[in-house]
């Protein structure tokens, strides 16, 4: 091993230093194997869990209750006091089957607690003198070599407190980057990116800048960076459950992590492995990371080991101090935070579909570890963490246990008074509602907004976040943390300007999906699902993130083909290629049938559809231009202009039950306010066309069609699709999507396009449901009569109807 070591850094004076740095903790992770497990004494636990059952009470109903109500599919915890875990459990189900209950043993990715293993083997790597946290990092990797404007030469203590002025991504093996490439081909990719900013004048995240460390260590330590922490750290922690990479142990009881999305979806995250590995690409358990908790609490010692020196440990967890000598929130590596007076450290961890919480406070030896399954979710896993360390506190100091606040759902006569957009200088707020949700964008982030249960007060309260106020004052202006937004007129935004058309649109994978989109006379990216960024144009082709958020101090270049359709971007220093996702403007969205309808048609008008005994009302259906002439139709099914390219009905005609007819000429009527009208594509459908649509459709667009199985709300007359048109005009508004575009595009909350067609689409939607409609979570254009059910499925042709 040693031949090895000096074989791997023949060039480096200090190779043997570095071969007896890992002979040392290899033969203390050896001689600990056969210490007693930290907090696994069975019985031991027992009784501490009979000690903390007041507490252990309390989290329990609140971690139910914040998984029921957020829909978070597990949900992983554990407690360390004084040297012990005192308490682990889980919460729902670890599989997407839900047939395996999540335990205090299930593996979660933690990502970003990542960072803590990589700067810890720095730390053991001075300690044994082996290099210097001042020394250029160019003394250890030569060729690391980013264009740098600034004198200053990167250093490795800037690398861990993130003030190394280093971009947020490398453009190989980022954050969005399925090809797995190795820690080197990420790093070498940095030498074609640029120093943001002044290193140690500014505080800016990189994921980029914990990989070069992660390098450094692949350099000094034999094998892969994986193996080099395994032993530096896992090994003597008896983290058995824990890796860098995925081993059968870990996919054996590895959750099942869930991405969402802004406009509703939810699909099961990728599991790659990130180039950035050294900065997040950590499987572990809560179990495990208590261990890990415990060290910390105990000054870096062990049952085995010391992992690091208490003066190391000191060193990564004193917060470094800006130009004035202000503290700032990180220290090397670890958060730096205060919570009610007492020094708490630690770091969260956000990776595809898995959020992290690892909070300790090491004077008082008290830590939590919590990991839940859903992407996004860590101001929910926050707010548990610190919520249980209060619990824990309060314990220690013989004070009444505090409470956990929760919150309700907003009556729907006081979302609708709060639904606008609201300005406040530069600043854009916008309140929207659906289906009984009421949402805020503010800033770089979309809450929920519900009620409190003690006493009413609006906050926000969702997996982002918790307790912003809010509130609307006598003039029906917002309110929120005493900052006046004014509400501004609704009507309908301008057209984007004409040089952004070709720049609109989506960008990247499916995993991980860069939106550009209008809003308000603004160019604005909504990066990585959640987060909404203003952009700021720098040429006609180059646009600059905000000065805040993720990506500070970045840009986003198009590239554009002779049209000027926009074929990629490359936004902070990553390649995102554009997603041709449903049809252009005015074109009708297509699919290949699976059968020919012809003889889809036959079988179809030889079925019947699905028996429904019980009493339903009489069926009275009219035809909608019979009730108001100004009703305009364009039934796409009676011409080849459909998404099959195929004729289904004999005549052009909309047809629905009487009480349905008369709730869309309302709406018809209430539009003529504002110089619009309803245009019907399509009412009434036979059951046997329904049929014909679900056969005809490949099962990745079924989402799209009703199941004839069950019948569709178009069959008992009850549903319609539709549009606005200008009266004046007589033109069709323009949506996002067109009609039966089978894209994310047609869902009714899908964030991108213009603020104009989002306008028109939610004035669309709000009319309806005035009337009496709710709308059909994929499609903007379907409408339900809140009287389904009391119909029955009919099957008739037009001709046949009386």
């Amino acid at each position: 091993m040693k031949t090895q070591f000096i074989a791997i850094d023949s060039q480096r004076s200090t190779a043997p230093k570095v071969a007896i740095f890992f002979l040392t903790i290899s033969c203390l992770a050896a001689n600990g194997a056969a210490a007693k497990e930290q907090g696994s004494d069975t019985n031991h636990v027992e009784i501490l869990t009979a000690e903390y059952s007041v507490i252990i009470e309390k989290l329990t109903d609140v971690v139910r209750a914040e998984i029921e109500q957020k829909n978070i599919p597990a949900f992983s915890i554990s407690l360390v006091d004084d040297g012990k875990i005192v308490w682990a459990d889980g919460f729902g189900h670890q599989d997407a089957q839900k047939t395996t209950p999540a335990t205090a043993d299930t593996i979660y990715r933690v990502g970003s607690i990542s960072k803590l293993f990589t700067d810890l083997t720095i730390m053991q790597l001075v300690d044994q003198g082996i290099l210097s946290l001042d020394e250029p990092v160019t003394n250890w990797l030569p060729e690391f070599q980013p264009k740098n404007p600034y004198k200053v030469e990167l250093t490795l203590k800037q690398l861990m407190s993130h003030r190394s002025g280093l971009v947020r991504e490398a453009p190989v093996g980022s954050y969005f980057d399925p090809s797995e490439p190795t820690v080197t081909e990420t790093v070498a990719s940095l030498n074609n990116t640029t120093i943001i900013y002044e290193p140690e004048t500014r505080i800016k995240y990189s994921n980029a800048a914990i990989t070069v460390a992660g390098a450094v260590i692949e350099k000094l330590l034999p094998g892969p960076y994986s193996k080099s922490i395994e032993h530096s750290l896992l090994g003597p922690l008896k983290m058995t459950n824990s890796s860098f990479v995925r081993t059968p142990r870990i996919n054996s009881n590895l959750a099942t992590g869930w991405m969402w999305t802004w406009d509703g979806r939810r699909f099961e995250a990728p599991l790659f492995s990130l180039g950035i590995a050294p900065a997040g690409n950590m499987y572990s358990s809560v179990t495990d990371l208590a261990k890990f908790a415990i060290s910390l609490c105990e000054e870096g010692n062990t049952q085995a080991a010391q992992i690091v020196s208490k003066r190391s440990l000191n060193e990564m967890t004193t917060p470094v101090r800006d130009q004035n000598d202000r503290p700032l929130g990180f220290g090397l590596g670890f958060h730096v935070q205060d919570l009610d007076g007492h020094k708490k450290i630690g770091h969260g961890g956000a990776v595809y579909g898995f959020s992290s919480q690892l909070e300790i406070l090491p004077k008082e030896k008290l830590a939590v570890a919590a990991v839940s399954a859903l992407d996004g979710s860590n101001g929910t896993v926050q707010r548990i963490a610190d919520y249980a360390l209060r619990l824990l506190l309060a314990k220690r100091e013989n004070q009444p246990l505090p409470a956990y606040r929760s919150t309700v759902e907003i009556p729907a006569d006081r979302a609708i008074t709060m639904v606008g957009t609201y300005t406040n200088g530069n600043k854009l707020t916008r309140i929207t509602e659906l289906d009984g949700k009421v949402f805020m964008l503010r800033g770089s982030l979309r809450h929920e907004l519900r009620a409190a249960a003690d006493d009413g007060t609006i906050v926000t309260d969702d997996v982002s976040g918790f307790g912003i106020q809010v509130n609307l004052n006598n003039d029906l202006n917002l309110v929120i943390d005493k900052t006046i937004f004014t509400r501004l007129p609704d009507t309908p935004p301008p057209p984007a300007p004409t040089e952004w058309k070709g720049l609109i649109g989506e960008y990247g994978w499916d995993h991980n999906t860069l939106y550009i989109l209008e809003d308000q006379g603004q160019l604005y990216a909504l990066i990585e699902w959640f987060y909404y960024y203003p952009l700021t144009p720098v040429n006609n082709d180059t646009f600059a993130f905000p000065d805040y958020g993720l990506y500070h101090g970045e840009t986003l270049t198009f590239n554009r083909n002779d049209t000027g359709h926009a074929t990629q971007v490359v936004a902070a220093e990553v390649k995102f290629m554009r997603r041709e996702v449903g049809t252009r403007d005015g074109e009708t969205f297509r699919i290949i049938p699976i059968k020919p309808i012809n003889e889809l048609r036959t079988a179809a008008l030889s079925d019947t559809p699905p028996p429904e005994p019980g009493d339903y009302r009489a069926s009275d259906l009219v035809e909608l231009t019979s009730l108001d002439p100004t009703i305009k139709l364009d039934i796409r099914y009676a011409t080849t202009n459909n998404f099959t390219g195929a004729v289904f009905y004999r005549q052009p005609k909309a047809y629905m039950q009487r009480p349905a007819a008369e709730a869309v000429v309302a709406a018809h009527r209430q539009l003529k306010n504002k110089g619009l009208g309803l245009l019907i594509h399509d009412a009434y459908r036979p059951w046997h066309v329904t049929k014909m649509f679900w056969d005809a459709t490949p099962d990745n667009l079924k989402t799209f069609v009703a199941n004839p199985a069950t019948g569709s709300r178009h069959n008992r007359g009850c549903a319609v699709d539709l549009t606005l048109y200008d009266l004046m005009t007589g033109e069709p508004i323009q949506m996002v999507a067109g009609y039966d575009e089978f894209s994310p595009r047609s869902f009714p909350e899908y964030p991108g396009g213009t603020s104009n067609q989002r306008w028109y689409r939610h004035l669309l939607r709000h009319t309806m449901e005035s009337a009496g409609f709710t709308i059909y979570e994929f499609e903007w254009w379907h409408f339900d009569f809140h009287e389904w059910e009391k119909y029955r499925i009919g099957n008739q042709t037009f001709e046949q109807l009386p």
